[in-house]
């Protein structure tokens, strides 16, 4: 119990400082660009047109809502992940003596704290995305429950499910399989740092695993937010998907499906042009 309560203090300080990140990510997700690009300089020192990064967007953002603004939507991402730490930890436990491979253990576990903390997910996300057309619809935790079961009923808590498990899951098994090959075939049995090297490992094929599935990260929050009442999930930003199959097909032919993934040394779409009125390129 000490155990599970000392993670979710931690994963709450985590998720604390990780939260204007987060908010700038999103809102890069949904394509939303309040400030044109400027001249810089690329990493190899040559100049380019550069979109701004995290610090200049952050800074807009409080320049707009002041410091708190950069933490809208913490109060449900708290919970969700509260939650999904407390119930990651009860599955796990609830399978540790079962005779299970550890990678399907920690599937079934990160599969149903991802499942029971969605609408908290989805709610967050909605609540940042309201920085576009400054509105006040998703104001608190309770109330926003309350719109989204009165107008799109259950299925609205679990929008962009799908696509968000199956990276889950996608990441998970990329993650062990390549870790497991690097431990086997790269590294040398018997060396003193053996440990350390596996530790390593783990941590860089989890950045590659991530990489790789990130357009279902992408597509999961923009299905989230689509067709919701918001702007950010409206034309101009987006159409109206008719699935997260559809919303990833229209992603894939603008060659949008890493958008957002980095946000710094961010280059100006090729063959776009930025729309001041509307503020993203087209």
């Amino acid at each position: 119990m000490a155990d599970a309560a000392s993670q979710v203090l931690l994963g709450s300080g985590l998720t604390v400082l990780s939260q204007p990140l987060m908010y700038v990510k999103v809102l890069v997700q949904v394509g939303y660009e309040p400030l044109p690009p400027t001249l810089g300089r690329n990493v190899f020192g040559r100049q380019v047109y550069q979109l701004p990064g995290l610090f200049a967007y952050a800074k807009h953002i409080v320049k707009v809502d002041g410091r708190a603004g950069l933490f809208k939507g913490l109060t449900p991402r708290l919970c969700s992940s509260a939650i999904g730490t407390v119930v990651h930890s009860k599955v796990l436990q609830r399978y540790q003596e079962a005779e299970q491979a550890e990678t399907s253990r920690e599937m079934v576990a990160r599969s149903a704290a991802t499942l029971i903390t969605h609408p908290f997910h989805v709610i967050t996300l909605r609540c940042m995305v309201q920085f576009i057309g400054r509105e006040t619809k998703y104001s608190g935790t309770l109330s926003a429950f309350a719109t989204i079961y009165r107008e799109e009923g259950i299925l609205g808590f679990f929008a962009g499910l799908i696509p968000r498990l199956l990276g889950d899951i996608l990441s998970l098994w990329l993650c062990n399989m390549l870790a497991y090959l690097i431990n086997t075939y790269a590294l040398e049995n018997g060396a003193s740092t053996m440990t350390e090297m596996k530790s390593y490992s783990q941590a860089v094929t989890g950045f590659f695993a991530s990489m790789l599935t990130y357009p279902f990260v992408l597509v999961s929050n923009l299905m989230a937010v689509n067709n919701c009442g918001l702007a950010g999930g409206l034309l101009p930003y987006a159409p109206t998907y008719s699935s997260w199959l559809d919303c990833w097909s229209q992603l894939h032919r603008e060659g949008n499906m890493s958008r957002g993934n980095s946000l710094f040394f961010r280059k100006v779409p090729a063959g776009k042009r930025y729309v001041w009125d509307e503020r993203r390129f087209r």
